[in-house]
């Protein structure tokens, strides 16, 4: 799906729009990487983020969000661009009224596109002080019953799946 056809109008400049994506990091072995929110203590989630610009891309997307808040950068040596999937899928779901004022006026609903980033064990993360206050690596069952969010804990569910040889 392209994320420019899921803009709405710009007419709210510098409110979020509502095309985001949801990276599920996680090593060989399967342990995941969730981070807990700084202003929501006890809301623990992968890496999530929307698209700055209407013509931003869904990956560019998740390449940046990935690198604002845990500090892990793609497209190096040690991590080359292809460990980060695209999984093609797309949640839409209902904004939390607490965060509907990031968006425009009568903004109700999101598209999530679900990636995932596989890391080499011992990867280190630098959290973005502002939004994220804890870390924590979790075998993937642990990880999908901490995370607050329904559609990431599915996502995390299906990751044994989603990363088995076609």
């Amino acid at each position: 799906m392209d994320a420019s056809t899921l803009s709405p109008p710009l007419s709210d400049a510098g409110r979020k729009i509502p095309v985001s994506v949801l990276v599920v990091i996680h090593t060989p072995a399967l342990e995941v990487l969730l981070i807990e929110r700084a202003q929501q203590p006890g809301f623990w989630q992968s890496v999530t983020g929307s698209i700055d610009a209407p013509g931003e891309s869904l990956a560019a997307t998740a390449r940046r969000e990935v690198a604002e808040e845990t500090g892990i950068h793609t497209g190096t040596a040690a991590l080359p661009s292809g460990a980060l999937r695209d999984w093609h899928l797309a949640n839409v779901y209902e904004i939390y009224p607490l965060w509907r004022h990031r968006y425009p006026a009568g903004t109700w609903k999101n598209t999530e596109h679900v990636f995932s980033l596989e890391v080499p064990a011992g990867t280190a993360v630098t959290l973005a002080a502002r939004e994220h206050r804890a870390q924590v690596w979790l075998p993937w069952q642990e990880a999908a019953r901490r995370c607050f969010s329904a559609s990431n804990a599915d996502a995390i569910r299906q990751l044994p799946h989603r990363l088995m040889p076609r």
